[in-house]
């Protein structure tokens, strides 16, 4: 009884809620009216977009109310209202997100008041229930309706809120354009850090060693000893020019991740990390099918960065990386002790990470509160 009671009271609670946003929204009715008058009349055009911002943000709440109670987020696909105004009106009135919104806001305008529907039922299911299951030690059976009166709202607030396939199609495409705006810069930066990494490293070793060279040859007849030297001198150079090769070449694609697969790249890493690193393999990714080369790059570049960062910003000594194969694809979980308050804009780090994984159309997710810890999660979609 005490459970039912319980969660009588948590629904309640959800439709009161829902009974005080009807409620506003019965008083915006006169700002959409000025806001109707206003754009007839021309004058006050520039106060639909507004309202249209307005509209969604009231949306907004009622998705986060109505996820509260089922636990099943709403998803949101609005086009973005910028630009000059006859852009804005035009964005305002032809977005497939405000229509959605308004008919919402009219069947809110009657099923919103179910809250008074429950009021009778609480004296009732406290009488009947106190004695069918006090006495009698039944299932209570008027309480319960109170649940799903919340549920039945919720479930109409979720088919009323939740985007039309052309939203989410628009809302995809944007995306979309955005990830290959992201993949074209992260791309065009990596070429420059290649051409910067050869100019400055490789090249110069060997145009210092192509030199050395032509003054050994000048000098083998006359003086051998010292073209000896300048012979051991270029050597030396070659060396060193094959080692900073090998890096850039590590930049692009770690011949490592070729040999040994990610999970045997990944413990390399830990083990020439500066912290200690515990390495974690789960849902059988050692035993079963790799994944696509592209995504094993995109998820050891992803570890390298974070333990790097949390190698040099943290002021951790330990960290835990954690691999895992999942039903949607690959999951990499990057997790230091250290003072957190790591964030995109404290450097190019954790943004390089974003991008290259949205390039992949995958998720990055950074937790780091102050004190830390600092956990970065990366998810990117393939099939095995």
């Amino acid at each position: 009884m005490g459970r039912t009671i319980r969660q009588a009271a948590r629904a309640t609670l959800h439709l009161l809620v829902a009974a005080v946003l009807a409620f506003g929204l019965y008083l915006f009715i006169t700002v959409l009216l000025i806001t109707a008058i206003g754009t007839v009349a021309v004058v006050g055009a520039w106060m639909l977009p507004e309202t249209v911002l307005l509209i969604r943000r009231i949306a907004g709440a009622k998705r986060a109310l109505t996820a509260g109670w089922t636990g099943r987020r709403i998803p949101e696909a609005y086009q973005p209202i910028t630009g000059p105004l006859r852009e804005r009106l035009r964005t305002a009135v032809r977005d497939p997100g405000t229509l959605t919104d308004l008919r919402w806001m009219a069947a809110s305008y009657v099923y919103g008041a179910l809250l008074f529907a429950v009021l009778p039922l609480w004296p009732l299911g406290l009488v009947v229930d106190g004695v069918w299951c006090g006495l009698l030690r039944r299932e209570a059976v008027v309480l319960p309706l109170v649940t799903r009166l919340a549920d039945l709202e919720a479930r109409w607030s979720q088919a009323l809120l939740k985007p039309s396939p052309q939203a989410l199609l628009a809302a995809r495409v944007e995306e979309l354009a955005a990830t290959r705006a992201d993949a074209i810069a992260a791309h065009g930066a990596e070429l420059r850090r290649i051409e910067r990494d050869l100019h400055d490293g490789a090249q110069a070793r060997l145009v210092a060693l192509s030199m050395r060279i032509g003054l050994a040859q000048r000098a083998y007849d006359r003086d051998p000893e010292a073209a000896r030297k300048l012979l051991a001198d270029a050597q030396d150079q070659a060396e060193e020019a094959l080692t900073e090769l090998r890096q850039v070449v590590r930049g692009i694609h770690p011949p490592i991740l070729t040999d040994r697969g990610l999970v045997g790249a990944v413990r390399a890493l830990a083990a020439g990390s500066g912290l200690e690193v515990t390495v974690r393999v789960d849902g059988g990714l050692e035993e079963g099918p790799r994944a696509p080369a592209a995504v094993e790059a995109a998820a050891y570049f992803a570890v390298a960065e974070a333990l790097t960062n949390a190698a040099k910003h943290s002021g951790s000594r330990r960290a835990t990386v954690q691999l895992e194969r999942v039903p949607r694809g690959l999951r990499a979980v990057v997790q230091d002790e250290g003072m957190g308050g790591a964030d995109d804009k404290g450097g190019t780090g954790l943004l390089g990470i974003r991008r290259r994984v949205a390039a992949m159309d995958g998720e990055v997710t950074v937790t780091s509160p102050a004190g830390g810890p600092t956990t970065i999660a990366v998810e990117l979609p393939c099939v095995w």
